[in-house]
């Protein structure tokens, strides 16, 4: 009996051992190294690094660097958040409808998500350009001068805005779709007996039954936000605007163009206490707005 439990128990072992040490290696390690660097003064070249404490994040939340790039990141998802969640939730409910060839819209809106962000950030300069781009020719046709967008310190960070929303909408668009189909349709049929209206139903059901979806696509959306780099990285960067400064653009400038390794791997674990925080205060939350049907 003995034999036949230890047997088992070597068996079980010699199946996870790969997956532990895939993540030993390439996970608890790294992880472990980037905090003792963080601790750490070390410029690549210049031989071991040096352990100096705290000073790493210290000097990160003294300088005015920090706060500011901060507000940018603030900024960004103050404008995207509600923007990809109306956009979502309207492509979903589009996308919703029963008409013939629906599946190749579905299909033409996720074609954005499968493009790389540097092909998409190119195509979305030349869309902006104040010159010849075509979102200003679209408002010159109706009497609106256009702004300068990236080439414009007040317009570049809506300018990224919009490159994001585009990029993002066919994978959220089609998560709300998800939500949409996973709704009972005899609350719609019960709320029709009692002469509901469209917008009615939309209110009293649709939301309340897609605040589950909603609410992933948020925590989602946020988390990404916090992480926006390939945009600011094609489109602006080498205008290196401060109003579009973010956190890891910030950490890309330290750790290979300044070679300062310990103050980027630093940078790194704010922005992690940052995204962890603000997504635990966001589960908390849920509870006040979301609806699970049970």
């Amino acid at each position: 009996m003995f034999y036949k439990k230890s047997q088992k128990i070597t068996t079980i072992i010699l199946f996870l051992l790969p997956s532990l040490l895939g993540l030993l290696l390439f996970s608890l390690i790294p992880i472990g190294s980037s905090l003792y660097l963080s601790l750490s003064e070390w410029d690549v070249i210049g031989g071991q690094p040096q352990f100096i404490k705290l000073e790493n994040y210290s000097n990160i939340l003294k300088s005015e660097e920090f706060w500011r790039v901060l507000k940018n990141t603030s900024y960004f998802i103050t404008l995207y958040i509600p923007l990809i969640l109306i956009v979502s939730v309207t492509v979903g409910m589009l996308l919703n409808f029963k008409y013939k060839g629906i599946a190749i819209y579905r299909t033409l809106f996720f074609i954005p998500v499968l493009t790389s962000w540097v092909a998409g950030a190119l195509i979305w300069r030349w869309v902006l350009s104040p010159e010849y781009g075509v979102v200003n020719a679209l408002l010159g046709y109706i009497g609106i001068k256009g702004p300068g967008w990236l080439y414009d310190k007040t317009w570049a960070m809506p300018g990224i805005v919009l490159a994001s929303i585009w990029k993002d909408t066919g994978f959220f668009g089609l998560i709300m779709l998800a939500g949409l189909q996973g709704i009972d349709s005899t609350y719609y049929e019960a709320a029709e007996i009692d002469g509901a209206s469209n917008w009615e139903k939309f209110r009293k059901i649709t939301l309340p039954l897609l605040s589950p979806t909603i609410f992933f696509v948020t925590v989602i959306s946020i988390i990404n936000s916090f992480q926006l780099f390939p945009q600011v990285m094609v489109m602006v960067l080498e205008r290196n605007f401060a109003p579009t400064h973010v956190f890891v653009e910030r950490i890309y400038l330290y750790a290979f163009k300044y070679y300062k390794m310990g103050y980027a791997t630093a940078f790194s674990w704010l922005l992690f206490l940052m995204i962890f925080i603000v997504t635990m205060l966001q589960l908390k939350l849920q509870k006040r707005w979301v609806n699970y049907d049970t």
